[in-house]
């Protein structure tokens, strides 16, 4: 709900995916007012039960409430990315068209070093390289690695799912590996679900910090 440029960071992300002009942008939120603030600007929202353990449980009650059988893909853009490119939303988008994946996401190449070591960057790292294979297999997702080679990128805050697989997911419990790490994809790999990543234009700031809040600002407001 913090405000840049006059306009709630997650208002900002639903404007940047009625940009990728791909589908119908909804929010997905637990609490009235982001809905409220989200319909204020032009936004569509479903308000969602606060039970939910993750944002992919809140997403998958969301569309269960829109009730659209004629949906075979669900895109996740989590609130706390206002600079994701458009481009790589399409792409992401493109990616699971051709390949029919079940689930899809993003990674970008990791140009500083030091993001190997922080734990709220999350890493994912991929069977091929990003520059060769257009939708490579996740082999694992960490917040620490101390092992730096070409197939670990940044991982994005996006996911698309196929309805069908979107609805397999939260039917399993959370895995032992999903709790320790905090990291909800790993529930999807503990449960033999591929994951394919598709290489990102570029690494956008996620809001997770003070320090990434600060950092946004100067770039979305000097952009402005």
């Amino acid at each position: 709900m913090i405000k840049i440029n006059g306009l709630s960071i997650i208002s900002h992300v639903v404007k940047k995916a009625e940009k990728a002009n791909i589908g119908e942008v909804i929010v997905a939120a637990e609490d009235q007012e982001i809905v409220d603030d989200v319909e204020k600007n032009g936004g569509k929202a479903v308000l969602t039960s606060a039970n939910n353990n993750t944002g992919t449980d809140r997403v998958y009650e969301a569309a269960t409430k829109l009730n659209r059988p004629d949906v075979r893909l669900v895109m996740n853009l989590q609130g706390d990315e206002p600079l994701m490119d458009v481009d790589d939303i399409i792409n992401l988008h493109k990616q699971m068209i051709k390949f029919d994946s079940k689930i899809g996401t993003l990674g970008a190449k990791i140009q500083d070093k030091s993001l190997f070591t922080k734990p709220n960057i999350v890493k994912v790292i991929t069977k091929e390289s990003l520059d060769n294979v257009e939708f490579s297999k996740a082999l694992n997702f960490e917040r620490n690695t101390n092992v730096v080679n070409h197939n670990i990128y940044h991982h994005l805050g996006i996911y698309c799912f196929q309805i069908e697989v979107l609805k397999e997911f939260i039917s399993h419990k959370q895995s032992s590996n999903e709790i320790k790490y905090k990291l909800e994809q790993l529930r999807a790999l503990d449960n033999k679900i591929d994951i394919n990543v598709a290489l990102a234009k570029s690494s956008p700031i996620g809001v997770d910090t003070e320090e990434d809040l600060v950092a946004i600002k100067k770039i979305m407001e000097y952009k402005s």
